[in-house]
């Protein structure tokens, strides 16, 4: 792996709705063909009708996009420190990185710093990953879980500091 390249996060704006859906189709694409569900109007569209600027960080490199992450606050009762209820958590979704900038450790470094202001508010965070997806292990590193999933989705956790989720925990 090469050095992490420097990185700034900026607030989404209107204006990112685009760029952010193109990015998503580009790095979606092989994930959706192998599971047969991809769809060139619906990857796009799918990104727009859940836009939100308001939750939405723009990465940048050099000034230029480099990717995106979405953290949305989850109602009460759904993410609590164990990820089992309890003050309401984060939801992490939209993060995706251009793959000029995927394993250089620049995920790595912008998840540490989503999970590092969760663990701060003492909160879970949660996601979903494409079955499949080589996403799943940068998540599986950083402390997430599975605790549902279908033959599209996998639904993971990770509890407040990572500590495991389920018996005995």
């Amino acid at each position: 792996m090469t050095s992490t390249p420097a990185w700034t996060l900026r607030p989404g704006g209107p204006a990112d709705v685009e760029p952010i859906a193109e990015l998503r189709a580009e790095v979606m694409r092989a994930d959706l063909v192998r599971l047969g569900r991809y769809d060139e109007h619906r990857v796009r569209q799918r990104l727009r009708d859940a836009f939100s600027p308001r939750y939405t960080s723009v990465v940048e490199v050099g000034g230029a996009l480099a990717g995106c992450v979405t953290v949305r606050p989850e109602p009460d009762g759904h993410g609590g420190p164990d990820g089992h209820g309890g003050p309401g958590g984060r939801l992490l979704e939209h993060f995706y990185l251009s793959p000029a900038h995927q394993g250089r450790g620049l995920g790595t470094a912008v998840l540490r710093h989503v999970l590092a202001e969760a663990d701060a508010a003492r909160v879970a965070v949660r996601l979903v990953v494409v079955q499949g997806s080589a996403a799943r292990r940068l998540y599986e590193r950083h402390g997430f879980a599975m605790v549902a999933q279908d033959p599209v989705d996998v639904h993971m956790v990770r509890p407040v500091g990572g500590r495991p989720v389920g018996p005995g925990s």
